[in-house]
């Protein structure tokens, strides 16, 4: 076991050692459930297309299906028909000189190779012909996905680990799917610590503040897929530490709230010690959030149970459940990219270098048809709420790196 505050890593070391122990995990249990439900969940047998897509040629346009080779002759062509989505042609095939109308979405008739734009055509309703309207041609296969294009039979659609989201629902739906087969949701355990910590319906002494880390931490919990199991907090004492902590191992993972920093009364890693905790790293160069612990101990059933000591104050949580924690919980869930998850932008102003520290700033993300802007968000520091609440991103700042605005920066993406 490694000594209580041995071990502070660099960002780049503390997400590969995350990373490679979130290689180890086993996902939790298979759950069937409605399709519907599957919503935000992870994937655990993959969805097959159960016919050719489409099963049949399918016109892209609302138009005339016809002979691309009677184009360029600019004789009017007979129309011999109309065809709708939900339609089948009966009819012979389509002879030379020959024409129907025809839906988006429609079966192509056997004997068409194109698809004609209704806007370039012109119809003689009295003659049933139609010409088109200027000097136009259409290659075979124009403004038609022919069968099976899209997946053949058996095919693959959609992996396990994927997070099912709408366009994964409605892929689902087409292949006849009314449940899938998901994992199932991983059980957080949440306890925050602090004497100075009282219920959200209370009304704080002037030295207290209300427990809003549990909430954070389980709203993050939930919007990663897992079920927060929120524990009352534990006092700043070392017997308090621990027994709050073996209270609050029938889980899947621990995150615990402050006590992780070296001041007379954090006690977390102590107690953690005493309970036979393995540490991976005991700190992180980064801000906020320096003081994060990850490690693992036994829990009561025998497995090895994942943890995190995350800092106390509110923004240093929400940054590191967001790097750490979130992608463990989603190797518990299953999820074959748990992240965390990046983008990139330009900046809208200068941002000074620290050495020493990779920082995440607070920022937001405006964005529009033209391209995205960061723009930092003004703090008072990693207790700053409100700075955090204005927040979409975090800006990126690797140490000894300046920026000027207009440059292209990383963000991370909450």
């Amino acid at each position: 076991m490694l000594l209580v505050g041995s071990s502070v890593l660099s960002y780049g070391d503390a997400m590969h050692t995350v990373g490679e122990h979130a290689l180890t995990l086993t996902p939790s249990v298979l759950e069937y459930v409605p399709l519907l439900d599957s919503l935000r969940r992870i994937l655990a047998e993959p969805i097959h297309a159960d016919r050719d897509q489409p099963p049949f040629a399918r016109s892209t346009r609302d138009g005339f299906a016809l002979h691309s080779a009677d184009l360029p002759t600019g004789a009017p062509l007979a129309i011999i028909g109309r065809l709708r989505a939900g339609e089948a042609w009966n009819g012979l095939p389509l002879a030379t000189g020959q024409a129907i109308e025809i839906m988006t979405g429609a079966p192509v008739p056997a004997g068409a190779d194109c698809v004609l734009m209704v806007e370039h055509a012109t119809v003689e309703a009295a003659a049933g012909t139609l010409s088109v309207t200027s000097s136009r041609s259409l290659l075979p296969g124009e403004n038609i996905v022919p069968a099976g294009a899209e997946a053949r039979a058996g095919d693959t659609l959609v992996h396990p680990g994927v997070r099912v989201g709408p366009q994964h629902i409605a892929l689902a739906a087409a292949c006849g799917y009314a449940t899938v087969t998901v994992h199932a949701q991983p059980r957080v355990g949440v306890l925050a610590t602090g004497d100075e910590l009282v219920p959200i319906n209370h009304q704080p002494l002037p030295f207290q503040i209300r427990n809003s880390n549990s909430y954070s931490l389980a709203a993050q919990i939930s919007r990663c897929g897992g079920i927060p199991i929120i524990h009352p907090p534990a006092h700043d004492s070392l017997e308090a530490s621990q027994s709050g902590i073996c209270a609050a191992l029938d889980c899947d993972l621990l995150i615990l709230s402050g006590g992780v920093s070296m001041g007379k009364y954090d006690f977390v890693e102590q107690a953690l010690a005493k309970l036979g905790a393995e540490f991976f790293f005991t700190g992180a160069r980064i801000q906020p959030g320096r003081p994060i612990v990850f490690g693992q101990l036994a829990a009561p059933s025998g497995k090895k149970l994942p943890f995190f000591g995350l800092p106390g104050n509110p923004v240093s949580t929400l940054v590191t459940f967001t790097l750490f924690a979130a992608p463990i919980l989603g190797a518990l869930a299953g999820q074959t990219n748990p992240g965390p998850h990046f983008a990139q932008a330009r900046l809208s102003q200068l941002v000074e270098a620290r050495s020493g520290l990779t920082r995440f700033l607070p920022a937001y993300l405006e964005s529009n048809v033209t391209g995205a802007t960061i723009r930092p968000i003004p703090w008072h520091g990693s207790g700053d709420q409100s700075a955090a609440a204005k927040t979409n991103c975090f800006l990126v700042v690797p140490e000894d790196i300046a920026y000027a605005a207009g440059d292209v920066a990383t963000l991370l993406q909450l």
